[in-house]
């Protein structure tokens, strides 16, 4: 067990590094002087030659790499282009919102995914398995900004059960605003997690140990959730893990719509005024986040797995 968290927290440690270094040849390959594109067209000779200078543009390559990874490796992502804030310090300031927007996506998705996708299994091919599979393909098929769009309409603007923008003061104002976005960013995982994890049932329910356990006289509920689900959950778990990742990217459209403040937002405004060491911090930081998620992902199904911890200790 330990040389396989070895192995993959080496494997976390590889991808990290390989991100670090497509971000320094991505900064290096982008067309035009991205100096002057950050201080804009009004920015003097001198101006450029002392930010250049600052964010150490004015060595030889080979310098730039290794000071690179030597300030990231230290926890040095650079300074705003704008307010000379330190990064870390910006995106550290956004993270928690993004953060409970994620929380809140992950409770709309995995308690009516699990469920549906329960009952699905158990009732397969009744009226309630058809419609759910019909549904659940077509909120798939939906990007989520549309649903954060339609949500804002009817639900803020027609309906005002909601507030349309903000993150809100007080917890439960918190708490107000942060259900339309949550369902926004969660409504197409729910499918998505019935539909693997009802496929997953019904493979698992196939197995032997199930019909022993059925020979034996134990109840249907008890074989659901003791024999079958706790098999058949491995896989969403895994799915969750990539998920996070991509709830990340969606947050993006979410904090927009709504006007949250965020990761999300943040990376956007600072792609709109050019600022590079924001989208380059909050890329490396993101990338860190889901690569840790995955390892703990994985990790935890070979914890819960036996099947997959003899083949480790093999």
């Amino acid at each position: 067990m330990l040389s396989y968290i070895a192995r993959r927290v080496t494997l976390a440690i590889i991808v990290i590094l390989t991100v670090i270094a497509a971000m320094f040849v991505m900064m290096h390959a982008v067309p035009g002087d991205a100096v002057r594109t950050a201080l804009g067209p009004r920015a003097s000779e001198a101006m450029v030659e002392a930010y250049r200078a600052r964010l150490g543009l004015d060595q030889p390559v080979w310098v730039q790499i290794l000071r690179y990874f030597g300030a990231i490796l230290r926890g040095d992502l650079g300074q705003d282009a704008i307010s000379g804030t330190p990064v870390l310090q910006v995106i550290l300031s956004q993270l928690p919102d993004t953060l409970y927007l994620i929380a809140g996506a992950m409770l709309v998705a995995v308690i009516p995914g699990i469920h549906l996708g329960v009952v699905s299994a158990t009732h397969r091919g009744s009226l309630f398995d058809r419609v759910t599979s019909v549904l659940s393909v077509s909120v798939m098929a939906v990007p989520s900004f549309v649903i954060a769009i339609y949500l804002l309409l009817i639900f803020s603007i027609r309906l005002g059960w909601f507030p349309a923008i903000g993150s809100g003061d007080g917890l439960a104002d918190k708490l107000h605003r942060l259900v339309l976005p949550s369902i926004a960013l969660g409504l197409a995982w729910i499918g998505y997690l019935a539909r693997i994890l009802r496929a997953s049932m019904l493979e698992v329910m196939a197995e032997n140990h199930v019909r022993t356990a059925r020979a034996f006289g134990i109840s249907q509920r008890r074989i659901m959730y003791d024999y079958v689900l706790r098999i058949a959950i491995l896989p969403t778990i895994t799915v969750l893990g990539m998920g996070i990742g991509q709830m990340i990217s969606g947050a993006v459209f979410a904090e927009i719509v709504f006007g949250r403040p965020g990761v999300g937002k943040l990376v956007y405004d600072a792609i709109a005024n050019r600022n590079y060491p924001i989208v380059t911090g909050t890329v490396l930081l993101t990338t860190g986040f889901f690569v840790l998620v995955s390892l703990l992902a994985d990790l935890l199904i070979a914890f819960l797995d036996p099947r997959v911890r003899n083949v480790i200790s093999r």
